[in-house]
């Protein structure tokens, strides 16, 4: 295996600080939260006996700074930007081949992003958790949870907007009784100071803007076997975690694929969390054109989604996903 090097990319308005580890195709992970690259660490080098892992620091988090005008660091940060940021990390390490990509979290609806604007660098792309409130059939009242925890942020900090967020996302949770203790880690431990001075970059201006983002599913359509959206087991009844990738899911007529854990599996349980991503890439696509009924518990809104994921007229129980050519953009 490949030792573990570092290295930094400048991109528009910033510059990123990344890792990469092993050798083979690349598999990009993309952190989500105010986590950075050391969010992967349990399961990076199981990962890289296959692959090389690239993980990095997203702009603004951590050791990647932004260099941008004043007037433009403290605004609201955009999906689009930083799925472009993902690319020009594969255009730089991996310019000529397809590559593979997980994102977690806020990381996942960057990943939905990637693949709808930039289908041609990807082969397959793992979307565990994309926080895509938007396709759920009721997200005000998830939509005002957030907006509170930017206010409690604002007048309160960061760690009365956490215990909020935590409080409010906690409804359905899995209890399991506590285990044994278990040593983080270096990467996860070393990234927790980090993470704790990212929180009010995530919570101040990610979590609403990624949250509310809608994804483009006339341009994930076509690559639906592309993509595979996915879930912990123990999310199944948080609405606003396991919900979305469901919805994503029955949208594009993909199978929803189950990962151990929940929303932070990749760190909770990282050896079955990498076991089940090997497994899941190493799967053949599945075939372009299925037929998906919505399951009963997240059945579509009357009318069901339009291809910007919006409601529309008449009721809808089905969902085909669309066969022929791929109209593929980039």
């Amino acid at each position: 295996m490949h030792p573990q090097r570092t290295g930094t990319l400048a991109v528009p308005g910033a510059t990123l600080h990344y890792e990469t580890l092993g050798s083979g195709p690349v598999l990009l992970l993309i952190p989500g939260g105010a986590g950075d690259a050391g969010l992967y660490a349990g399961m990076t080098p199981r990962l890289a006996t296959r692959y090389t892992v690239v993980s990095y620091d997203p702009r603004g988090l951590s050791r990647s700074p932004l260099t941008g005008p004043p007037d433009a660091i403290g605004a609201e940060e955009e999906v689009s930007v930083w799925s472009d940021d993902a690319r020009r990390l594969l255009d730089l390490l991996t310019p000529d081949e397809e590559a593979v990509v997980l994102g977690c979290s806020s990381g996942a609806v960057v990943a939905v992003d990637l693949l709808a604007r930039h289908p041609r660098r990807l082969r397959r792309v793992v979307a565990h958790e994309p926080p895509l409130l938007e396709l759920l059939p009721d997200p005000a009242p998830h939509r005002a949870l957030f907006a509170e925890v930017r206010e409690l942020l604002r007048t309160r900090g960061a760690e009365a907007a956490m215990a909020r967020l935590g409080e409010g996302l906690a409804h359905g949770a899995v209890e399991r009784a506590p285990g044994p203790a278990t040593e983080l880690p270096p990467g996860i431990d070393e990234m927790t100071p980090r993470m704790h001075a990212n929180l009010p970059v995530f919570l101040g201006r990610v979590l609403r803007s990624f949250s509310s983002a809608v994804p483009d599913l006339a341009a994930l359509r076509p690559v639906a076997h592309r993509l595979v959206p996915a879930a912990g087991r123990d999310s199944r009844l948080q609405i606003p975690l396991y919900g979305p990738a469901a919805r994503l899911a029955e949208l594009i007529g993909s199978p929803l694929e189950e990962f151990p854990g929940g929303h932070l599996g990749a760190v909770e349980c990282p050896r079955e969390f990498a076991d089940r991503l090997l497994a899941v890439l190493d799967r053949p696509s599945p075939p372009r054109d299925r037929r998906v009924t919505a399951p009963s518990e997240w059945s579509l809104p009357e009318g069901g989604l339009d291809g910007a994921g919006r409601g529309r007229g008449a009721g809808v129980t089905q969902v085909i996903a669309p066969s022929g050519g791929e109209a593929l953009a980039d």
